[in-house]
């Protein structure tokens, strides 16, 4: 019999995606939860996120009249998957639990007072496919104020949005030139935040907002939290969880439980770890939060468990000036990539991919490009109406722009043969893509990659631009170039797991009572990323899958 100091029917490691989901379901049921994040604060990436979370086939679609179902929502994923639709991780049956039971998740998280909302325009990054969706099948948390969490908002994690401003709301901004609506967006906004501020509210949106929900739930359904706990090691005895050695308060414990959820997040500040499975990337371009290395995918793995897909991230392409490489959110370069009048090339001076995919897709192709053409980082190349309608880092012009341009980060030139020898690159190469890609625009079509094909394009895009809201050509000068790398907001590969969150060693069997979710799992789309919000749902619904299971719910 093993000796603790103390013991729970049930320990989470780690705070991230779906963690106080499965806490908050655990204790609801009686049973005595303790939460262990070895962080000062609570939410993981989560929490400085935008906290969207991909649920096809979820309530608010049909509240909104929407149809929608986990059929065409398997013909789309499957359709992406292709030829991988049986690997490790990403079985026939984890996926069907994952569709099957999100739209249930949502529905339990509504009835524990956890107040949702869809974003109505989101397509999903591949919508053109069939099983597609050109609305949107994205959920978000509804604004939540901190200081219901009472002593505990101090230990939230720092959001990127905290402000009384729904993303919906935010997507709006960019039409302030163009429309009404836009302007009453903003002004509502205005007023909102002037009566928050009156009122001593400190409201906040996206990811944070979710997060200090799940907390405020977990919180009155008893759950315990230790913060600055990491955890050292778990206890293992004939294949059968028995709980987990943890620092807790500077002391090292015997924590005892008959189970375990691990959503400690994956490796993406682990740069050794990094080297050896994504190799070309660097923890400095990540947007996880600094904890996230990855200890407990070693933990899992030296407890027997399997692991897959380690190679993959949730990329986001990143800019980084001068002054702004250690900015809390490094500034992305997702639309600006799939704005008219820009294009992307390889450091040959080519273009080699549609510029209006999904920030997963964009990142996966520099990367796969690299391993035969030099492309980390690649180029950014545009003309000068790109820069003065979507900036550069949210920079048009002025002193700034000179300042990176004298630090030699920004390439101008007045002709795109000048702009080649400043980039370094090959003037006949880059002069042709130019052309080509010109001649495509008064085509009206991409040849080369479809840019422009799907409704998430010009999504990403101007839909003030006509005909096409991302289809313009490079002639007007000066012309920019500004170099682009494949960052991430996590990795997105790790521990294998069955369809009830269990995870599983090498010969394929579960080790009782431990669980896992999130990105420290090994994704069920596999290699694949459908929609905004495919890594945080399918985290929030393997832990309420978990809980229904270790609960005996099923």
């Amino acid at each position: 019999m093993t000796n603790f100091d103390r013991e729970y029917d049930a320990v989470v490691v780690g705070s991230g995606a779906g963690s106080m989901c499965f806490a908050q379901m655990m204790g609801s049921a009686g049973k005595k939860v303790l939460l262990l994040e070895k962080s000062t604060y609570i939410g993981g990436t989560t929490a400085r996120s935008g906290g969207v979370m991909w649920i096809p086939n979820n309530p608010l679609m049909a509240q909104d009249g929407v149809q929608d179902s986990a059929d065409e929502a398997h013909k789309f994923v499957e359709g992406l998957m292709g030829e991988r639709l049986d690997e490790p991780g990403s079985t026939p049956a984890r996926r069907a639990a994952l569709l099957q039971e999100g739209p249930n998740m949502v529905a339990y998280l509504q009835s524990q007072g956890v107040r949702l909302t869809r974003v109505k325009d989101w397509p999903d990054y591949y919508d053109e496919r069939p099983g597609g969706c050109k609305t949107s099948r994205t959920v978000v948390s509804e604004l939540f104020n901190l200081k219901e969490l009472g002593p505990w908002a101090k230990k939230m994690q720092r959001g990127f949005l905290p402000l009384p401003l729904m993303l919906a709301e935010a997507f709006e901004f960019k039409n302030l030139k163009h429309t009404w609506r836009s302007r009453g967006v903003l002004l509502n906004f205005i007023f909102r935040l002037l009566g928050h501020v009156l009122t001593g509210r400190k409201t906040v949106s996206a990811g944070l907002a979710l997060q200090g929900q799940m907390m405020k739930a977990a919180l009155a359904a008893g759950v315990e939290f230790a913060t600055e706990s990491p955890v050292e090691s778990l206890i293992i005895e004939n294949g059968q969880i028995k709980g987990v050695i943890a620092s807790v308060n500077g002391e090292s414990q015997r924590i005892g439980a008959s189970v375990v959820l691990v959503d400690a997040g994956g490796f993406a500040k682990n740069q050794a770890m990094r080297d050896r499975y994504q190799p070309h990337t660097k923890v400095e371009w990540s947007n996880a939060v600094d904890t996230d290395t990855g200890e407990m995918i070693e933990e899992m793995v030296r407890a027997g468990a399997h692991t897959h897909n380690m190679d993959m991230m949730v990329g986001y392409q990143t800019l980084l000036p001068p002054g702004k490489e250690n900015d809390f959110i490094k500034p992305g370069a997702q639309q600006l990539g799939a704005h008219p009048h820009a294009i992307v090339v390889d450091q040959s001076g080519v273009r080699f991919m549609n510029e209006g995919g999904s920030y997963v897709a964009f990142c996966r192709g520099l990367l796969d490009r690299n391993k035969s053409v030099p492309a980390v980082p690649s180029w950014i190349v545009m003309d000068s109406r790109c820069v003065k309608s979507k900036g550069i880092a949210g920079v048009r012009g002025g002193r700034k722009l000179k300042q990176w341009e004298e630090a030699g980060y920004v390439k101008v030139a007045s002709t795109v043969r000048e702009l080649a020898t400043a980039m370094q690159v090959d003037s006949d190469a880059l002069e042709t893509t130019v052309e080509r890609f010109n001649g495509f625009v008064a085509q009206g079509r991409d040849a080369d990659f479809g840019r422009g094909d799907r409704d998430y394009d010009g999504w990403l895009g101007d839909r003030w631009n006509k005909p096409s809201p991302t289809l313009g050509d490079l002639s007007e000068p000066p012309f920019y170039a500004v170099p682009v790398v494949p960052g991430d907001v996590g990795t997105y590969g790790g521990v294998v797991t069955d369809e009830h969150a269990r995870v599983l060693t090498d010969n394929n069997e579960p080790i009782g009572g431990l669980y896992a979710t999130g990105v420290c799992t090994a994704s069920a789309y596999g290699r694949v990323y459908p929609g905004a919000g495919a890594s945080i749902g399918p985290g929030y619904t393997f832990a309420y899958i978990a809980a229904k299971h270790a609960l005996g719910w099923e």
